[in-house]
């Protein structure tokens, strides 16, 4: 008697594929191919990134992946009846996964495993090419490896896109006898997930990228700090460093070498604010997370008063592939100051919305009407949001405005954490623009006048001129207000509201008209 073959399905435990059954999907899966006797291994991998297309089911066959998608529990008997286990046609099929188009156009290196790999299993890590960045660092003088991330020209992936060699460089050349590599996964933005995706779809290379940013500036510990919103992401973290603490990856030996580095995950209660590397750090102290006055800069003196490097989750986890691809390789990708690829998140009113990875250079209407597909509603775009609650509002004039810091700059914006946000012509500009004022009200930490009061004041004229009281003198007091708060605020929180409000007011001024007094019908 012939034993079965076995046949691996992969199944995402991403939050985004949870929150539209994947367990639900996972379990059809199994109770179908016990009843029909077949031998499946479901593989709970992570997000391919395609969200529109979750749950999206994998079968792995003798041609690569086929890719199964909007699956529902509902949908697993017909897949069986279609053979989707040989990789049979149906239409949820999309064949290839990788030559869905918007998978297949981009370049992946920060993701290049993310989706494809079962997240906690090292030998799977191993396989696709993890762990060689470290072990090429254990072998390097620190100071090299510095050298290496400066020459990559990377930058800040969490929004004010400091150089990160930079950054490291001042924390080295620091002299004390504790030093600490804090990951900023503190991920508040609107419309961004994707270091949720890394967390739950590749931690090893946070992992990774976290050691090796502890060999190169002397850093024996590190942090995870992030969000009490994220329970999966929390939980497959900490597994993951259990199995890498296990396995020699982290401890008093990193990878056998003289090394030491270890690092936990710690849970912030939620506060926006606390996104702000200073405020992240009170926090992470077990003080209240408000801002701290710059100077001294946390590279000198950070969590609890030693040098600490605070960098954002995609920054260390580009780290891996510029230690084993090298700087040029890297350097190599992008456009002019903004090296490398970005991991863009597509949300909002979009039909393909999702994490693209791409260089640097692509323009913002290439990734709305053609990645993204346009609108889901099928009306005419008005407003594309970037960088978050405190990113600016772009109108369709703008979109031939390329993707890279320095052209945000120019175009009144700022990439942030790279999250776009798209809205359709029935969107009402000026209660956006109330939106941000009030957002930055309740979230911000009180320390500092201008955000403080500023932001208060600001939903209070908004209203005003909706209202109809005074529009242009309002109008006029609002634009002075966030010149206040954007050159006062201690932080980016006051500091960047602004630039919603002024955009909105900018580029939609029909939308802070007073509205037009209608005659009583007869």
């Amino acid at each position: 008697m012939s034993v079965p073959e076995t046949i691996t399905v992969f199944v995402p435990r991403d939050a985004a594929a949870l929150a539209v059954g994947a367990d639900k999907v996972a379990a059809a899966i199994e109770r179908e191919a016990k009843a029909r006797n077949r031998d499946v291994h479901i593989v709970r991998n992570g997000s391919r990134g395609m969200l529109w297309l979750e749950v999206l089911v994998e079968v792995r066959t003798d041609h690569g992946r086929v890719a199964y998608g909007p699956v529902r529990a509902a949908d697993v008997p017909s897949l069986f009846e279609a053979g989707f286990l040989a990789g049979g046609d149906h239409p949820l099929c999309h064949g290839l996964t990788s030559e869905i188009p918007f998978l297949k156009n981009q370049t992946r290196l920060t993701f290049s495993r993310c989706g494809i790999t079962d997240p906690l299993s090292l030998e799977d890590y191993r396989h696709y090419k993890g762990l060689t960045g470290l072990q090429k660092a254990v072998a390097m003088p620190p100071a090299d490896i510095v050298k290496q991330v400066t020459d990559s020209g990377l930058r800040g992936r969490g929004g004010a896109g400091f150089p990160t060699g930079i950054k490291w460089k001042t924390v080295a050349d620091a002299t004390a006898d504790q030093k600490y590599i804090v990951c900023n996964a503190d991920e508040g933005d609107s419309g961004t997930f994707a270091d949720r995706m890394i967390m739950e779809g590749d931690p090893f290379v946070l992992i990774e990228g976290m050691a090796i940013a502890g060999i190169a500036v002397g850093a024996t510990k590190g942090y995870v700090y992030t969000r009490s919103e994220y329970p999966h992401a929390i939980a497959i973290m900490e597994e993951a460093i259990a199995i890498a603490r296990r396995e020699g990856i982290l401890g008093p030996s990193v990878l056998g070498s003289a090394y030491a580095f270890d690092m936990e995950v710690r849970m912030g209660a939620g506060a926006y604010v606390c996104g702000e590397e200073t405020s992240l750090l009170n926090s992470l102290e077990g003080k209240r997370g408000i801002v701290r006055a710059k100077p001294p800069l946390p590279a000198l003196q950070g969590l609890f008063g030693k040098p600490t490097v605070v960098n954002n989750v995609m920054s260390l986890a580009s780290i891996p592939v510029i230690m084993d691809r090298g700087a040029e390789f890297y350097r190599d990708y992008g456009v002019g100051r903004s090296h490398g690829t970005i991991p863009i998140q597509l949300a909002g009113n979009l039909k393909h919305g999702g994490l693209y990875e791409t260089a640097f250079g692509l323009t913002l209407g290439e990734l709305v009407n053609e990645i993204g597909g346009g609108t889901v509603s099928g009306r005419p775009v008005k407003a594309v949001q970037v960088g978050g609650p405190l990113g600016a509002y772009f109108p369709p004039a703008l979109f031939d405005t390329v993707f890279d810091y320095e052209a945000f700059t120019a175009a009144g914006g700022l990439i942030g954490h790279a999250g776009i946000v798209v809205f359709d012509d029935s969107v009402d500009m000026l209660k956006q623009a109330r939106f941000a004022m009030e957002f930055c009200a309740v979230e911000s930490c009180g320390k500092c006048t201008p955000c403080r009061i500023g932001s208060t004041r600001g939903v209070e004229t908004v209203d005003k001129i909706a209202r109809g009281i005074e529009p242009e003198k309002n109008k006029v007091l609002l634009e002075d207000l966030c010149n206040t708060m954007k050159f006062g605020s201690l932080c980016a929180l006051g500091g960047f509201t602004p630039y919603p409000v002024m955009s909105a007011m900018t580029h939609f001024p029909q939308d802070f008209a007073p509205a037009p007094v209608r005659e009583a019908a007869e």
